[in-house]
């Protein structure tokens, strides 16, 4: 099977870059690709991209050298092994704040005797390669997202599900379970001191921390702090700040 490149960079302790695409085009899929990251995730939760348009993307990345994620739109055991049927290489779920669902969302990554997941690995095997079935569970990582009150209050317990591969901080969701506003990540505060806990109790536990950052100064100051995966900003607030760069210089006196 195509060996998962984010395991090996994991392994040797070296940074990840994330790019998050919410806009549903492969032509964007291929071209963040080619940038230099070293994966790419197609977001079906909050991103205006559907099941269809998101294999076509997956087709687009997998030209490219950055491996393939997906934030899958719910933690639905049916949706979550749809997506990987459909090539992904690690399925980011939402809104995880328990070990229990912890637990029910790896076995929906993992064929068994290990989980729940059924064969029929459709775009998965062509991907991957003829050994799919034999060495997916080796390779496909399961990131559940950790955004809720509850989660960080129960994160020891959820850090601890086997095959948990990397936990994925929502900072935004995070805040607002706490009773503050996006981007409360910035300052002092109830969302600070939360993400400072998971990403120690994760330290502590030996697994991998990813987060998603409003852009590249909040990236590289968490990946000082010690985070293993960083996602500077999406595909459409990168897009606007561009062109409004772009119009700001053009304007320049």
């Amino acid at each position: 099977m195509r060996p998962n490149k984010l395991r090996a960079l994991l392994a040797q302790d070296t940074p990840i870059v994330n790019a998050w695409l919410s806009i549903p085009s492969g032509y964007v899929a291929e071209g963040a690709g080619h940038q230099g990251f070293d994966s790419v995730t197609v977001d079906l939760q909050h991103g205006l991209i559907g099941f269809e348009t998101a294999v076509s993307m997956l087709q687009a990345i997998s030209a490219t050298e950055a491996v393939p994620l997906v934030r899958s739109p719910s933690k639905a055991p049916e949706v979550i092994m749809h997506l990987l049927d459909a090539g992904a290489y690690g399925l980011i779920c939402p809104m995880i704040s328990t070990p229990e669902e912890a637990a029910a969302f790896v076995a929906a990554c993992r064929y068994p005797p290990q989980g729940s997941r059924s064969f029929g690995p459709a775009r998965g095997k062509l991907y991957g390669g003829p050994d799919y079935f034999e060495a997916a569970n080796a390779e496909i990582l399961a990131i559940p997202m950790i955004e809720t009150a509850e989660a960080v209050d129960r994160i020891e317990a959820i850090l601890a599900v086997p095959g948990v591969n990397m936990i994925y901080v929502g900072p935004n969701d995070l805040a607002l379970d706490l009773g503050e506003g996006p981007g409360a990540e910035r300052h002092p505060g109830a969302t600070t001191d939360a993400i400072a806990h998971v990403l120690d109790r994760a330290r502590a536990a030996g697994v991998a921390t990813g987060i998603f950052c409003a852009d590249g100064a909040l990236s590289r100051q968490r990946l000082t702090e010690g985070f293993d995966l960083v996602t500077p900003g999406n595909d459409f607030n990168l897009l606007m700040g561009a062109m409004s760069a772009a119009i700001a210089e053009t304007r320049r006196p």
